[in-house]
């Protein structure tokens, strides 16, 4: 009897030691609701080698894509909640997939660690539009209603479409494509005409003169891409589609892990080399004030009181 608990005294002390250990004492993984190779998955890796060092673990990217994000945050919503799973999401994944059927709440199961970046949405056309301005391609679709198709690759390419019609009163034809890549493949063909997608993913074939940049979607100029003028500037104030990356974890994450997490995150940010790389993909860091947990929270909930029910009045649904 004195040996089992003797033995049962010493099991007991290990827990309490494991439980006491500092955060964190193993590897994080970080999940990428997007298969390799994509903005996401890049800046993922870029903010995970860097905050490696930091957190003295090393962050294990796992790649996990399908219904526009939605099957990655799930995996999230249902990890732990012990600060050893987290995700990088973005205005398709925790703002966007409510045109999927999600058996999670994007509100209410997701603790915000912070804000990573801005990500100007651009909308590009093929080389030889002929429009090469906003109020040009708004004459043109005037001209001619329906005749100019438009990428609808994700819901915010879908939403952006909407807005577009909306605000300048025109028509155009909507062309359903299963991810930017296929979709830029055809623009730099011409197959299609329009397609609206972060400036990550366009700005190569813009700066190589395959395809044009008609606006930025932001409501100010990119400090990352400063000469690709608004849509505001370009006469159509109300064409505004976001773009941005953050960092979530589960529900109920103990706060220690989420400020071990977003310091590191914070310090990553602050370093200029990151910012010029970020810079180069087309992405602006995110104010100070937004790479909190409680700036990252503040600004989801302006996105989806935004953007819900221009979703919902619109009737859009995944395709």
């Amino acid at each position: 009897m004195l040996r089992l608990l003797s033995c049962i005294g010493l099991m007991l002390a290990a827990l309490t030691a494991a439980h006491a250990q500092p955060f964190p004492s193993r590897p994080i993984t970080l999940i990428v609701p997007f298969p390799p190779g994509g903005s996401t998955d890049t800046t993922a890796r870029i903010m995970a080698e860097r905050m490696r060092p930091l957190l003295g673990q090393p962050i294990v990217i796992e790649n996990v894509g399908g219904a526009g994000g939605s099957i990655g945050v799930g995996r999230l919503a249902r990890a732990p909640a012990d600060g050893y799973t987290i995700d990088i999401g973005q205005w398709d994944t925790h703002v966007g997939s409510i045109i999927y059927k999600l058996n999670y709440d994007l509100e209410k199961d997701f603790e915000p660690i912070g804000l990573i970046s801005n990500n100007p949405q651009l909308l590009v056309a093929k080389k030889n539009l002929a429009a090469n301005t906003l109020p040009e391609l708004v004459a043109l679709m005037k001209k001619e209603p329906g005749k100019v198709t438009f990428v609808n690759q994700n819901a915010a390419a879908q939403v952006s479409g909407i807005l577009l019609q909306r605000e300048t009163k025109t028509e155009v034809t909507f062309i359903p494509y299963r991810g930017a890549g296929p979709a830029m493949t055809d623009l730099v063909s011409g197959q299609v005409d329009l397609l609206v997608v972060q400036g990550a993913v366009s700005l190569p074939q813009v700066r190589a003169g395959t395809i044009k940049a008609i606006a930025n979607l932001s409501a100010t100029r990119s400090e990352s891409i400063p000469d690709i003028p608004t849509s505001a500037e370009g006469g159509v104030p109300g064409f505004l589609m976001s773009g941005w990356f953050g960092f979530w974890a589960p529900k109920g994450t103990p706060k220690e892990a989420i400020d071990k997490i977003n310091g590191a995150m914070r310090q990553v940010l602050a370093d200029p080399a990151i910012k010029a790389r970020l810079a180069e993909l087309g992405l602006d860091v995110a104010a100070p004030a937004q790479q909190t947990p409680e700036g990252l929270a503040a600004f989801q909930k302006a996105e989806i009181e935004k953007w819900w029910p221009i979703i919902k009045a619109a009737g859009v649904k995944a395709e």
